[in-house]
C-alpha cells in the first residue's frame, strides 16, 4: 500500500469548504495574504509510524496535518474576529472528534494522542504580505492503517 496523500488532502480540504465557514480553502500554506472573510489552508506537518498501532507485517502511520484558519486583523467589527474564528474552529473540531474517517481513507483521528500529539488548536497572529492576520492552527493527527510493509 502507498500513501495517497493527494486524496487525503483533497478530502480534508473538501470537508472544510463544505462547512460553509470559509471564503477559500487552499491545499498549501499561502505565500500571499488571504483575501476576505475566513480562509482555511491544509498542509502536511509530520508523518511517521503509529507506535503500537501497526500490524505484524506492516506499519501504520500517524499523518499530522496543519489546518490553519486565517482572517484579517482589520476585519470589522473587531470584537467579532475571535468569535467568528472560534465558531468555524468549533465546527471543524466537532467533525474531527466524531466519526471522521474521510470515507475510509484513514482509520481515525488520533483524538486523545494515543500515537503522538492529540487533536488540538493553537491561536496566534501571522504577518504576511505586510498584513497581520489572526490565525488558529489545528493539528489534525490522522492514523493510516498498514501503510508500509515490514520485512524480516
Amino acid at each position: 500500500m502507498s500513501l495517497d496523500i493527494r486524496t487525503i488532502l483533497d478530502a480534508v480540504e473538501s470537508h472544510a469548504l463544505s462547512s460553509g465557514f470559509f471564503s477559500a480553502v487552499n491545499g498549501h500554506e499561502p505565500k500571499s495574504a488571504p483575501q476576505s472573510g475566513i480562509t482555511c489552508a491544509v498542509w502536511v506537518e509530520q508523518i511517521g509510524p503509529a507506535r503500537g498501532g501497526s500490524g505484524l507485517d506492516s506499519t501504520s502511520a500517524r499523518l499530522a496535518l496543519n489546518v490553519r484558519l486565517y482572517t484579517s486583523m482589520v476585519s470589522e467589527p473587531e470584537d467579532a474576529i475571535d468569535p467568528d474564528m472560534m465558531t468555524a474552529l468549533d465546527a471543524l473540531m466537532a467533525a474531527y472528534s466524531g466519526d471522521f474517517e474521510l470515507d475510509g481513507l484513514v482509520r481515525q483521528v488520533d483524538l486523545l494522542g494515543h500515537y503522538g500529539d492529540p487533536l488540538g488548536a493553537r491561536a496566534g497572529y501571522l504577518t504576511t504580505s505586510g498584513a497581520e492576520y489572526r490565525v488558529l492552527t489545528i493539528t489534525l493527527p490522522l492514523i493510516v492503517n498498514d501503510l508500509w510493509s515490514q520485512s524480516a
